[in-house]
């Protein structure tokens, strides 16, 4: 199981996917704000969508996992 990580501090903004998705290497999965900005979250691997760890407006700490594929 491969696990998509935040890169940064920031509130979840948007969430791009649902479980069961199928994403490719380098799509936009969930979208974070830090200071205002928008910053895209992409996938690092090809995978399906297996759990969501966050919603739309949680904080997330570096390193905090926001979505899990398989």
């Amino acid at each position: 199981m491969s696990k998509l990580l935040a890169n940064m501090a920031g509130t979840v903004w948007k969430i791009l996917v649902k479980t069961g998705d199928q994403v490719e290497e380098g799509q936009d999965v969930v979208i974070l704000e830090s200071m205002k900005m928008e910053i895209p979250i992409g996938a690092e691997f090809n995978g399906t969508v297996k759990e969501i760890k966050v919603n739309e407006g949680d904080f997330v700490n570096e390193g905090d996992v926001l979505v899990e594929f398989e």
